[in-house]
């Protein structure tokens, strides 16, 4: 294997598990949480987003750009090259549509729960919002992330 291989195996590696990761929150985790009574299910997904501030998550959802970065570099060819290209637009992909929707759209979601009293009414209201819409905005990142994962995989 050369070291663009290596590289983009890793970013192949990281879009996949982050990817997956997004996943069972769409398919149901959110539809979980979502059949509990609010106060629980807020407290659950409270937990959660504690929980998934660790290095375990972090590593492959911020290590699959720099990965990506170094497979389009390291591979031969320029970017107008189909192989570099496409490992240029799946790396892309993956960067906008995964890592700066959780920064613009799902994280400001989790700060809001997260100052919120799970046994106000208020919080009822928040937690009815945030099932649809930051599931809304997971499935986006879902579907960034398989897209990476196709095109990282068609660009060797």
């Amino acid at each position: 294997m050369e070291p663009h291989d290596y590289a983009r195996a890793t970013a192949l590696l990281g879009a996949g598990l982050v990817g997956g990761l997004l996943f069972a929150f769409s398919a149901f985790v959110m539809r979980a949480l979502g059949r509990l009574p609010a106060p629980q299910g807020i407290a659950a997904m409270q937990a959660i987003n504690v929980a998934v501030l660790r290095p375990l998550v972090f590593v492959p959802l911020f290590g699959t750009i720099p990965a990506g970065l170094a497979a389009v570099w390291l591979m031969p060819g320029a970017l107008t090259d189909p192989g570099p290209a496409m490992a240029l637009a799946g790396t892309l992909l993956y960067a906008l549509g995964c890592v700066v929707v959780t920064g613009t759209r799902n994280v400001p979601w989790n700060d809001r729960l997260a100052a919120a009293d799970p046994e106000s009414p208020q919080a009822a209201a928040l937690w009815r919002d945030y099932l649809v819409v930051w599931t809304r905005w997971n499935h986006v990142r879902v579907l960034a992330c398989s897209g990476a994962v196709l095109l990282l995989a068609a660009s060797s």
